[in-house]
C-alpha cells in the first residue's frame, strides 16, 4: 500500500499536487496539512494530530462534512504529529511512505522527521521525505542509486547512528573504501558527491546513513 503523508512544514503547492497526482492508497493529513488539502480539494483517507497550528474552522469542516476518521491528540505529548502519523501509515501495512512538507523553517521538526523515518526502515518499509529541492530517505547495508531515478545532481551521506562503518563507494566522483563515518566531525566528508556512471554503489558495514538527494 503507498501512502502519502502531508504534514504540516513548508508545501509548496504545485510540486505538492503533481507528487499527490501519481497516485497513493492512503493520504494522511497531519495538522496543518489538513489545511492544504482543505484548500486544494484533496479527500485524505486518514486525519491525525493536535491541531495547534490549523484553523479549527476547516477541522470542524470535515467533522460535519465527512465521516473521515480524525484523530485527535493533546498538544502535550510525547511523538510529534509526524510521527503519529507513520506510525498509523505502518499500522495500517504501508508498503511505501512518502512525506510532504516535513521540511522547512523548523530544522528541529526537519530533524525530528528525518529521525522518525527509522521507524519505517525497522520495519522494512520504503520511505521518503521530498521537496521540491530534496528527497530524503534512511540507508543501510547496500544501496544502488541509479543516476536515470537521481533526484539532483548531488547526493550527501550523513551517519544518523553514532558511527557508520565500512563505508564503501563506487562510481562516484569521490569514492571511499571501507571508511569509518562517526557523528562527530566526519560527516563534512559526505557531503556533495556526485555519479560519474550509470549508479553509484553504496555500501557498509554497520549503522545507518541519511541519503539526501539535491537538486540545488
Amino acid at each position: 500500500m503507498n501512502t502519502a503523508i502531508v504534514t504540516g512544514g513548508d508545501i509548496r503547492s504545485d510540486f505538492a499536487l503533481r507528487v499527490l497526482g501519481k497516485g497513493f492508497d492512503r493520504i494522511i493529513a497531519v495538522d496543518k496539512g489538513l489545511g492544504f488539502c482543505y484548500e486544494n480539494g484533496i479527500t485524505p483517507t486518514n486525519i491525525v494530530g493536535d491541531f495547534d497550528t490549523l484553523d479549527h474552522r476547516i477541522l470542524e469542516w470535515y467533522r460535519e462534512h465527512t465521516s473521515i476518521g480524525i484523530r485527535e491528540y493533546n498538544p502535550v505529548k510525547d511523538a510529534t504529529d509526524t510521527q503519529i502519523a507513520v506510525e498509523l501509515a505502518l499500522g495500517l501495512g504501508s508498503s511505501r511512505i512518502t512525506i510532504l512538507g516535513g521540511t522547512g523553517s523548523r530544522v528541529d521538526h526537519m530533524l525530528g522527521n528525518i529521525q522518525t523515518m527509522y521507524l519505517a526502515l525497522e520495519k522494512g518499509v520504503e520511505c521518503q521525505m521530498l521537496d521540491p529541492n530534496n528527497r530524503v530517505r534512511l540507508i543501510r547495508d547496500r544501496f544502488c542509486l541509479r543516476r536515470e531515478e537521481q533526484y539532483g545532481d548531488y547526493f550527501s551521506l550523513i551517519p544518523l547512528t553514532t558511527d557508520v562503518t565500512g563505508v564503501t563507494l563506487r562510481g562516484v566522483k569521490y569514492p571511499l573504501t571501507d571508511y569509518h563515518f562517526t557523528v562527530l566531525g566526519s560527516a563534512g566528508l559526505g557531503v556533495s558527491n556526485e555519479i560519474t556512471g550509470e549508479e553509484a554503489q553504496i555500501s557498509m558495514k554497520s549503522g545507518i546513513l541519511i541519503l539526501i538527494e539535491s537538486r540545488d
